[in-house]
């Protein structure tokens, strides 16, 4: 990615646009512009919340004898070291129409390490192994790397994935039983934020489904299945050689 991070904020041109950037070796990069920049964004997001190294979750005194999804989400935090699952993934529009589908499958293991694997509608990657966030497109053999230090400080959203305790970033706003699932309702504390909520719900103390509305008010819901948790994982699962012929934009770590 380039340092402005100009995909940080949603796309608003037509889905089927490409844009063709000059890289400083002359070759032509050409840069899908679809509602998948918004998804980026939230997998970011959602990465980082996973991963986060502070699992202490206070519950506002008022709210403490209900907030099953709170205690849900903190016996997550607790617990869960890495997570397998497949995905099923919408985003909305404000008026809710339904702008795009995908599917896929989610790897994640504490520190600062996971693995959003698109198979449908195109193959697609999008790893943090640590030090670095990669998003391949492999039908356009592209490749874009940014270091994760350069995402914490463009965002309040990736402080998640360091060492500041989660509880500094959102508030809990409240905990409730919907749709057979127990929720949790947060928001960003801090202004300017990308984002104006997250939810997230468990089943049977299970992650099941996270939906998050952005600053536009689009939704981005994301369905889990298969969910298996703190299994031991390839040494090299979270690392990303490009393949060759390859064009990579930015320099890793």
């Amino acid at each position: 990615m380039t340092a402005q991070l100009g995909w940080w904020k949603p796309w608003r041109r037509p889905a089927s646009l490409e844009v063709c950037k000059r890289t400083d070796s002359g070759k032509c990069w050409r840069r899908r512009h679809r509602a998948t920049t918004s998804i980026h964004q939230f997998l970011l997001f959602v990465g980082a919340a996973l991963i986060a190294c502070e699992s202490a979750w206070p519950q506002p005194a008022d709210l403490a004898d209900a907030l099953t999804g709170e205690e849900h989400l903190q016996n997550f935090l607790d617990e869960v070291q890495t997570l397998q699952a497949e995905f099923y993934q919408e985003l909305r529009g404000a008026d809710e129409q339904l702008m795009e589908t995908a599917t896929g499958s989610l790897s994640l293991q504490r520190p600062n390490q996971f693995l959003w694997l698109y198979r449908e509608p195109i193959e697609q990657l999008v790893l943090a192994d640590g030090e670095n966030l990669w998003i391949y497109d492999v039908e356009l053999a592209q490749a874009t790397v940014t270091p994760l230090s350069a995402i914490i400080e463009a965002t309040p959203a990736m402080l998640l994935s360091g060492d500041q305790p989660v509880r500094d970033g959102f508030e809990t706003l409240e905990s409730f039983t919907e749709d057979g699932l127990s929720w949790v309702h947060l928001a960003p504390r801090l202004s300017g934020s990308d984002f104006r909520s997250i939810l997230i719900g468990f089943r049977n103390g299970e992650l099941a489904r996270l939906e998050l509305i952005d600053g536009l008010d689009q939704l981005i819901r994301i369905d889990f299945s298969e969910v298996d948790i703190n299994q031991d994982f390839a040494a090299d699962l979270f690392s990303f050689d490009p393949p060759d012929g390859v064009d990579v934009i930015g320099k890793p770590r």
